[in-house]
């Protein structure tokens, strides 16, 4: 260190200078790192400086750079580099350092040692000088010169993380402009349009494409300011090829490719000079990790810069997924379905031939259900409420009806009115009769007094015969009043709309039946009637209620047939195990089931085909 003051005052400037630039620099690291040591130098004046570095406190110090002013002993320079590691632990712990070389005797010989700050940063750097013709005065100054290198590598890694946040935020900028159209529409075809739009647009290209998966072949989708296109015209096809080889490699290609690129590019080669373009790149387009789509970006100005391939590759990651759900959802819902199906079932089955191992497998679990799975078997048959004790009122006697009381349906009392027939007339017949029957009785009086046994006789019967008179007309007096014999419900006998009307004597007016008494009488086609006749139980539903089910038991099977319209039918007298329900009234009907036993769905299904071919072949 045998320079002038002059000379020193020169260097110290321009070292000052020169780290107010480094603390500006955005560069790369091979040449920040070297400056910063020559820099370094200028400012201490030393022989010799050397960068350490480790990645953890346990790791060894690694040399990666080194400044020498090619001065000095090299007995001392290789004493330096002994000491280079004890320096660099010291100023590591302690941020400085400074010792005096152990090989000096003349004690003008120093070493130096500066912890240097970085930005967020796993690794140490430690700055190592060596000073020599110093003393410790001099040497104490210039490390305190030094500290202003400390923490210009910090500065230089926060620039050069602002410079990274600026790229960064105008590629996702880039990226944000052109997802808004895409998010925008609603239909798969307008999305990848405006996609399609966008890259062309914004990296100007002469044409953008994008095909998309479909039954295992890339179908060109959209074309950049083309709406329709033909798929079946030579380029179209051509660029369907190229789009598949990149779908085929799942990678990126760029034609012309780069030497050692990795891919093959023969169909974009061929494509390129095909169509005269200078310059073609394929991007894949993934959906949980897989491609979908291809985007193939054409133009002939220049070629895609590594930049624009990274915009586009984190545009496509954007948009894939949206367009993914578009390309699903915009479809009518049995494609949608079936794509649910198939995309589940290949999990399970293999992405391969799904349909036909699905169509296997069905075919396999019908013939086990169909022949080897036993079902409850059923024969079914209508039936209709009767009750067991119902009564038909009629007409007393001749007359009209006075008034009703019920109609059909109303619950009735044990002697309850039902309906009064009208009685002024019998009344008037019974005052006649009555008077009748007194000068009946004065007659026969009189003759006895008389001592005229004959006409006695004769008024003696007469009275009787109005006496007789007298009792029936007061009879049909005390039956104008209809009334229930039984509490049950009117089934039959709607008469609100006859009131004044003549009746005769035996007119039914009313029918009533008892609702404790009620059964089911279920009618069977003859074909079935077998099945039932060792078995006892089965469930009725009403028409009214065909979502109640009630369990019945057999109690009877008329032994001869009833011939129907369509076939002969067999009654079944069926009885309720819960007994009847409030609601329940005669007349009431629905659908019975009554259990057989349990057979093969194949069974079911076939045996009146086979029924009816047997009785037809007379097999």
């Amino acid at each position: 260190m045998q320079t002038n003051p002059g000379s020193i005052s020169e260097d110290m400037v321009q070292a000052l200078a020169e780290l107010a630039e480094l603390r500006q620099f955005v560069g790369p690291a091979k040449e920040f790192w070297p400056r910063l040591n020559a820099c370094a130098a200028k400012l201490s004046g030393a022989d010799h400086l050397i960068l350490v570095v480790r990645a953890a406190a346990a790791a060894p110090w690694k040399k990666f750079a080194e400044w020498s002013a090619n001065r000095g002993q090299s007995r001392f320079l290789v004493a330096f580099t002994m000491q280079l590691e004890d320096v660099a632990n010291r100023a590591s712990r302690e941020q400085s350092v400074l010792q005096k070389l152990e090989e000096d005797s003349a004690g003008n010989h120093f070493i130096l040692g500066l912890r240097l700050k970085l930005h967020q940063a796993a690794e140490e750097v430690v700055l190592t000088v060596f000073l020599s013709g110093v003393n410790q005065t001099a040497a104490h100054e210039v490390l305190l010169r030094l500290n202003l290198v400390a923490d210009t590598p910090e500065l230089y890694q926060k620039n050069l993380s602002m410079k990274q946040a600026h790229a960064d935020v105008e590629k996702f900028a880039t990226v944000l402009d052109l997802t808004v159209p895409v998010n925008n529409e609603t239909r798969f075809f307008a999305s990848a349009l405006a996609f399609c739009n966008g890259i062309a647009t914004r990296f100007l290209c002469d044409r953008a494409s994008l095909g998309w998966i479909k039954g295992g072949y890339i179908h060109l989708t959209a074309m950049s300011r083309t709406e329709k296109f033909d798929r079946q015209m030579a380029a179209a096809q051509a660029l369907e090829k190229a789009m598949e080889e990149c779908f085929d490699q799942d990678d990126e290609i760029v034609c012309p490719t780069p030497d050692k690129a990795g891919v093959v590019g023969r169909d974009h080669e061929s494509y390129a000079k095909d169509q005269k373009v200078g310059h073609v790149c394929s991007l894949p387009l993934r959906v949980d990790g897989k491609p979908v789509a291809v985007l193939t970006c054409e133009r002939q100005a220049m070629p895609f810069a590594a930049l624009e391939l990274q915009q586009m590759r984190l545009a496509c990651d954007q948009v894939s997924r949206r367009l993914s759900d578009l390309k699903r959802w915009d479809r009518w819902f049995g494609a949608r379905w079936a794509d649910i199906v198939r995309e589940r079932a290949a999990k399970i089955v293999g992405p391969e031939h799904t349909w036909a191992k699905l169509a296997g497998i069905g075919v396999a679990l019908l013939l086990v259900v169909l022949f080897l799975l036993p079902v409850s078997y059923r024969v079914e048959g209508n039936f209709i409420l009767r009750s067991d004790e119902v009564s038909f009122l009629t007409a007393p006697f001749d007359g009209y009806i006075e008034q009703v009381f019920v109609r059909t349906g109303d619950p009735v009392e044990q002697g309850g009115s039902l309906l009064a027939l009208r009685t002024s007339e019998l009344k008037l017949e019974e005052a006649s009769a009555l008077a009748d029957l007194s000068r009946f009785e004065r007659e026969a009086e009189k003759a006895r007094a008389g001592r005229a046994l004959a006409d006695m006789r004769i008024a003696e019967a007469s009275a009787e015969q109005s006496k007789a008179r007298l009792d029936l007309i007061r009879y049909h007096i005390s039956n104008a009043n209809i009334r229930s014999p039984f509490a049950g419900v009117v089934v039959e006998g709607d008469l609100r709309e006859r009131i004044a009307a003549p009746v005769k004597q035996g007119d039914a007016l009313f029918k009533v039946a008892r609702t404790e008494a009620l059964y089911a009488e279920a009618e069977i086609n003859e074909r079935d009637v077998h099945e039932i006749l060792s078995r006892s139980t089965g469930e009725i539903a009403f028409v009214s209620q065909p979502k109640l089910k009630y369990k019945v038991r057999i109690t009877r099977v008329e032994p001869a047939a009833l011939p129907k319209k369509d076939a002969n039918v067999f009654l079944v007298r069926l009885t309720f195990e819960g007994g009847p329900q409030t609601w329940w009234r005669p007349g009431m009907s629905g659908l019975c089931k009554l259990d057989v036993e349990k057979r093969t769905l194949f069974w079911i299904i076939t045996h009146r085909t086979v029924d009816f071919l047997r009785m037809k072949l007379w097999w």
